[in-house]
């Protein structure tokens, strides 16, 4: 094990080329890198295009990846312990909330992290979403360079003691079900609740399920104790599924703009009723040829139902930028 004079010749030289970095790091983590590479990957935003040695792409994606699970252990870990004898229910809704993505945006921007990601200058990730990722990211780092104890430690004495109200927010009401239907009708999508069961428990409480369907595309289920529980679970894991997965709301706005079109087809009727008298031949194929026109759909119909048109979003917006203002009207203070 190396004494802290060896740690100390080790870091002396990269800390005299980027005291800066390393100072900054301090503040915010409350120790000094030891792998300082890892933690400027953890702060490179992907629209650098940055590339290894091997040509690999060098960002903080992976990093985020890797934090995003071990942020999940780790706070499961201080709710369990904090909560003694809470259902997992509570447990779970409680670690959401801490490890949201707003939460995590607010946590970034109010330690000063957003502010020291690295980008090309021209990204456009709405502030949040990208401070959540880095932070994500951050905690991938120190659990690659100094392991999990550092990554709790961490969460415990600079996060939970300094900055957030553990039992507060665990007790906080969000309305899931408020959110979605916010966002839902922002985005003018069809959404459904369905009963899939009703049952009684050993205790013979009653038990319901219900499963969220946007635009006929699956969402989740949630199993609770009333319809109102059964029905906020369903939301929370759907909400968590639109900011996670893209390709879930690429499926719901595909649907959305297959019942969209079905909904304005132009339907074909001639234009007059022409009596079939000599030469009518010629009459008819003319009044034929505008009710061919408009029944043949163009590009441009077709760009009526793109997704960008449908989340009123601008043409030269990216995928990500979209599922960012996705999330934020999902999660978005009530």
């Amino acid at each position: 094990m190396l004494n802290n004079s060896n740690f100390i010749d080790r870091i002396r030289l990269p800390f005299r080329k980027e005291k800066g970095l390393y100072s900054s790091l301090y503040h915010i983590l409350g120790f000094y890198p030891r792998n300082i590479q890892l933690y400027k990957q953890a702060l490179m935003h992907k629209s650098v295009k940055k590339r290894n040695e091997k040509g690999r792409p060098l960002n903080n994606e992976r990093l985020e990846f890797l934090g995003d699970a071990v942020l999940d252990a780790v706070v499961g870990d201080i709710v369990f312990r904090h909560f003694e004898g809470k259902r997992e229910g509570f447990l779970t809704n409680a670690r959401s909330k801490l490890v949201q993505r707003e939460t995590l945006g607010k946590l970034a921007k109010e330690m000063g992290i957003t502010q020291m990601v690295t980008t090309s200058g021209q990204a456009t990730s709405h502030n949040s979403y990208m401070g959540g990722n880095a932070f994500e990211a951050l905690v991938g780092a120190i659990y690659l360079d100094r392991g999990y104890s550092a990554c709790m430690k961490f969460m415990e004495k600079r996060i939970l003691s300094q900055l957030i109200n553990l039992d507060k927010m665990a007790y906080k009401e969000v309305n899931f079900k408020s959110k979605l239907l916010e966002w839902s009708q922002k985005n003018r999508v069809n959404l459904e609740f369905r009963q899939l069961e009703q049952s009684v428990d050993e205790n013979n409480s009653p038990v319901f399920v219900f499963q969220m369907f946007l635009e006929g595309v699956e969402g989740c289920s949630g199993k609770g104790y009333s319809k109102k529980e059964s029905q906020q679970i369903a939301c929370k894991e759907t909400l968590q599924r639109l900011r996670r997965e893209p390709q879930f709301i690429d499926a719901i706005f595909a649907a959305k703009a297959n019942r969209t079109k079905m909904e304005e087809e132009p339907v074909s009727v001639p234009d007059e009723i022409v009596e079939p008298v000599a030469g009518a031949q010629d009459v008819v194929g003319k009044a034929q040829e505008p009710v061919a026109e408009r029944s043949t759909p163009t590009a441009k119909d077709n760009d009526e139902f793109s997704l960008d048109d449908i989340t009123a979003t601008p043409r030269e917006k990216t995928r990500e930028e979209i599922i960012a203002e996705a999330e934020e009207a999902a999660f978005a203070e009530g």
